[in-house]
């Protein structure tokens, strides 16, 4: 443990990237038309102790704060009757994901919403899209080329998406990427800003001395690749914010 924190305090020097102090929805007098969030793979497989194959072995400091992060803005947004989108990892038994394997395959429970956001199912603030891939905006497409994303962003005519979600460098920041490029092209009107709220992600964990004992498998540092997958999101266009104020409104 001590080797990994001096080598992520090195990343950290190496690379370092500037988060926005606070996130203020309160100051936001136009967000029930402007500001959308998005939670992305906060389910069973990826968060539940013990859930399958991509769960945690044992309790995770940083995934149960990024599911408590996740559902205080979850209910401040679904108060506030704020348009939420919720992406979900479901995928099939006969479509594997390489690297990875199996895991929320539907029917197992894996693909579903972890107990603390299973409320969001019922709520009509919120539009749940499941996809069978890492990215949630190529998830989003159509068979007729439309994109369920682009469509959820223009009904709600929203200018600023707040995302949390796991994992931070692979589901979270392959849809900040794809999403900022999409916004830099106009596929996505009125979008303008893509905001990842760092202490509302999270990702897993897989030390170096587990992984070389398993053929084919690469070692996964969980704070290490968490600043990274913030970092490239930083470098891609989004604003990191480091804290999210939901303000006197609540």
């Amino acid at each position: 443990m001590g080797s990994e924190t001096r080598l992520v305090d090195l990343l950290r020097g190496e690379i370092p990237f500037e988060e926005e102090a606070d996130f203020d929805l309160s100051l936001r007098p136009d967000s029930g038309t402007s500001l959308g969030l998005v939670l992305v793979d906060i389910l069973n497989g990826f968060c539940t102790v013990g859930a399958g194959n991509l769960a945690p072995i044992e309790p995770n400091r940083q995934i149960s704060s990024m599911v408590e992060e996740a559902a205080r803005l979850a209910r401040h947004f679904c108060e506030m009757e704020w348009p939420v989108l919720v992406f979900l990892d479901s995928h099939h038994p006969n479509k594997p994901e390489p690297p990875y394997p199996p895991h929320c395959v539907v029917g197992s429970g894996e693909e579903d919403l972890v107990p603390a956001l299973k409320w969001l199912e019922e709520d009509p603030s919120v539009t749940i899209r499941r996809k069978d891939c890492f990215d949630g905006f190529i998830g989003s497409m159509e068979k007729d080329g439309s994109n369920a994303f682009s469509k959820w962003v223009k009904a709600n005519q929203i200018k600023t998406i707040l995302v949390a979600g796991i994992c931070t460098d692979i589901c979270v920041l392959d849809f900040v990427c794809s999403t900022l490029s999409a916004r830099n092209v106009g596929m996505v009107p009125p979008l303008e800003d893509v905001v990842v709220y760092s202490g509302g992600c999270a990702t897993f964990d897989f030390p170096i001395d587990v992984a070389r004992n398993i053929k084919g498998t690469l070692a996964h540092p969980q704070d290490l690749l968490h600043h990274v997958g913030l970092y490239m999101a930083k470098a891609r266009g989004a604003r990191i914010v480091k804290k999210v104020t939901l303000g006197s409104s609540i």
